[in-house]
Parts: structure tokens; C-alpha cells; sequence
């Protein structure tokens, strides 16, 4: 991110921009900002008293990101946002968070029958039942909508760890898919072992492997057989992503 603004620097001010800034220092209810080759911006008015606050615990030197409203006020200055900002910059953030693959926590406050609804810096985040993982997939057999409804509705109010699977900034929508960390887990991958099936989905057959939970697919070849929930069986890790193991039966 702080190369995209030095590069924005570059350019000629703009209103809407979001620029950084180096706090000068502030005087009567205003801060100022150095801009580098943008010149010299501020913060003052009602902008500076409706974050005063937060401005004010500011120091000669702190950095500081802000959104242009006006380029050359009546005094000369770049005058400067970071009200108007705050949108943006959670978007920029959550971007990079993406880019990055960035595994973080989220507190689920509502369900679904597609899935679970949360919170990020504001913004309404959906975290689709079909991204969860196998360990808290609805076991549910005959894949009642209700039944499913009441499985998601235990994980309100819970914290889960999650990536950011999509994010449109022009809709302001944010998709998430339930992760966890794989240190330790990749030592299974392309190993046979034993598991224990723990549920039968349309789409597969949940195992685990003691305690981790892995998904045999439905395209694989044997699964026609009928398997029933406590039985053993020998297994082969093929993929882990995401925190999501898979499996072949052998």
C-alpha cells in the first residue's frame, strides 16, 4: 500500500485521493500534514473536532492516511478527510488481506439456510455453508433446509478463522471461506492411513483421521458402496487446502 501512494504522490492532487501524510504538528484545531511533492495539506474545522480524539494524540512525525476534498483551499493548503477516508482504506485493507491470503477472525452474528453472516470493520461479510469446513459442515443426511438452518444457528456468537474469498468493492460484498492454520497438517500429504467415517453427505463421506476430519468426494469411483457412520477405513491423503483435507479411499 505505501507504494501505491508514493506513486499517487507523483501526480498531480485530486480530490478523492487518498494520499499519506507526515504529521507536521497541529495549531487552534487544525493538523498539518506534509505531503511531500503535494505540498503541505490540513485537517481543520468541523473534520478536526469530529475526530479530535484520535487527532489529537498525534505526534511530529506519525504517518497518517487522509482522502482529498479540496486541492487548494483559501489558505493554500491541500485540505484533507480521513472521515471520508475510512471507507476506502477498510477496502484497500481487506484487499491486500485477500492478495496475501491472510487467515483472521471473524464473530458469526447471524445464519442462514446458505450460510453464515459477520461483521468486518462494518461491513457485511457471507461466509457460504458451502466454505465451511468438512469438521462444520451440517451433517445433516437428507439435507433438510431447517435441520440445516438449526446446525448454522449454533455458531452464532462463536469466533471462526477465515480468508477472504471474494471481494467486490463496487457492491460492497465480502465472501469468506472457513480456514485454518496447516502447520503440521501437510506431514499427511501422500500418506495411507486409517480413519473412522464421521458423516455421509451428498456430496462425499466425511472421515477422521484422529483429530482432523477429511472429505472422500463423491466422484470418487467407490463410493458407491454403503458406508455407515463409526466404520473404519483405509484412506490416502491427496489435497490439503485451506485447512480442507481430501481424500481417496484405498
Amino acid at each position: 500500500m505505501k507504494e501505491i501512494l508514493q506513486n499517487e504522490n507523483l501526480k498531480p492532487p485530486q480530490i478523492g485521493k487518498i494520499v499519506e501524510g507526515t504529521v507536521l504538528g497541529q495549531k487552534r484545531g487544525a493538523l498539518f500534514l506534509n505531503l511531500g511533492a503535494l505540498g503541505t495539506g490540513i485537517i481543520y474545522g468541523r473534520e478536526f473536532f469530529q475526530n479530535k480524539e484520535k487527532l489529537e494524540k498525534l505526534k511530529p512525525g506519525d504517518k497518517i492516511l487522509a482522502k482529498i476534498v479540496e486541492v487548494d483551499n483559501e489558505e493554500g493548503y491541500v485540505e484533507l478527510s480521513i472521515t471520508n477516508a475510512s471507507k476506502e482504506l477498510e477496502f484497500e485493507i481487506l484487499k491486500r488481506k485477500k492478495e496475501a491470503g491472510e487467515i483472521f477472525e471473524v464473530k458469526i452474528l447471524k445464519a442462514n439456510r446458505g450460510g453464515l453472516i459477520t461483521e468486518i470493520s462494518g461491513i457485511p461479510a457471507f461466509l457460504p455453508v458451502s466454505q465451511l469446513l468438512p469438521e462444520h459442515y451440517p451433517k445433516v443426511e437428507d439435507g433438510n433446509p431447517t435441520q440445516i438452518l438449526k446446525e448454522l444457528q449454533k455458531f452464532v456468537g462463536k469466533e471462526m478463522k477465515v480468508k477472504i474469498l471474494n471481494l467486490s468493492t463496487e457492491k460492497k460484498q465480502i465472501i469468506l471461506c472457513e480456514a485454518k492454520e496447516e502447520k503440521g497438517v501437510e506431514d499427511l500429504l501422500g500418506k495411507e492411513t486409517e480413519g473412522e467415517v464421521s458423516g455421509i453427505l451428498s456430496f462425499g463421506i466425511l472421515v477422521k483421521i484422529g483429530e482432523l476430519e477429511g472429505l472422500i468426494p463423491q466422484s470418487e469411483n467407490n463410493l458407491s458402496k454403503n458406508f455407515k457412520i463409526g466404520e473404519s477405513v483405509k484412506v490416502k491423503v491427496t489435497e490439503i487446502k485451506d485447512g480442507k483435507i481430501l481424500l481417496s479411499l484405498i
